[in-house]
């Protein structure tokens, strides 16, 4: 098992980032490739996937949302995309804290997620979450004044809200949101109206 890689970014695409370590170019899908910088001497954490037919690396930037992956994957109906899909839409606070509330309409706000799905992930992950104590994470982040939901997962939710106001459908939606968001820089805090801006340029693109 591959856990940690550690090398120079050589090149970004779509759905991955092209790591280089020992002479050997390693392909790791992640969100937001856009926001490694290429050239860049970089640390990803990583849990490789074997098959039949293939072998596959997803890579994270902390350790901690690459063993929430972990857990997604214990669930039942869950595969890698997917998986990767809901630990890039928020913090794992934000996603800890909704699961541990069975706050369905939360999770179902995430791409890829409807109801059934949302309904497996409480049922097995809410307690393993705690036995495995994530519980402390949500407390850690209130002692410190944080809010267990993130503010980019409300501000996600809401920019798709507002695209389906002006006539998009939920699909249509998600992916335009999704697209601005890979728009914006690393050191960026959008505010609404400006994430909604950004995914009407986009959609008008197409």
């Amino acid at each position: 098992m591959i856990d940690l890689i550690q090398g120079n970014l050589v090149y970004r695409e779509m759905e991955y980032i092209v790591v280089q370590t020992g002479g050997i170019g390693y392909r790791i899908f992640c969100t937001d490739p856009f926001l490694w910088e290429e050239g860049s001497e970089v640390q990803v954490y990583t849990h490789q996937v074997v098959r039949e037919d293939a072998q596959y690396l997803y890579g994270f930037r902390d350790m901690q949302v690459r063993d929430l992956f972990r857990l997604l994957l214990e669930v039942s109906g869950i595969g890698p995309k997917v998986a990767l899909s809901i630990t890039g839409a928020g913090s794992p606070v934000a996603l800890v804290d909704a699961i541990q509330r069975e706050d369905l309409r939360f999770l179902t706000k995430i791409p890829g997620i409807g109801k059934k799905t949302g309904q497996r992930i409480i049922l097995d992950l809410k307690d393993k979450l705690e036995k495995k104590g994530w519980n402390r994470l949500i407390f850690d982040s209130e002692l410190q004044g944080d809010s267990p939901v993130s503010e980019g997962n409300r501000t996600f939710s809401e920019v798709i809200d507002a695209l389906k106001a002006l006539g998009y459908n939920e699909e249509e939606a998600e992916d335009a949101t999704r697209q601005a968001q890979e728009q914006f820089l690393s050191t960026e805090e959008p505010g609404l109206d400006e994430w909604i801006r950004r995914a009407l340029q986009v959609s008008m693109k197409r």
